[in-house]
């Protein structure tokens, strides 16, 4: 369970770092981060860094597929976390 915990935060972080990277350079008209990349980043668990990452860097507020998408996988994988957390420790 630690060694879950501790892969989510340096995911999350990792992802959060990663959509600032794009957007400065975004901003510097230089080579960028696939979404292809920013998207897989949220799948393996950094939905939550995805999701701040979009909100503080204002980053990709406009594209669906960050708008809708991060949501829809950040309530996804909660309620993996939920239905896992009640099944093993739920009896």
């Amino acid at each position: 369970m630690v060694l879950c915990v501790e892969y989510l935060v340096a995911v999350n972080i990792l992802t959060f770092l990663v959509y600032g990277i794009d957007k400065w350079k975004a901003k510097r008209g230089r080579w960028r981060i696939s979404e292809a990349t920013l998207l897989m980043l949220a799948l393996i668990g950094g939905s939550i860094g995805a999701w701040i990452g979009v909100k503080t860097w204002h980053h990709k507020t406009m594209h669906k597929k960050f708008k809708y998408g991060i949501p829809l996988i950040l309530i996804a994988q909660a309620a993996l976390v939920i239905y896992f957390h009640m099944g093993v420790y739920g009896r």
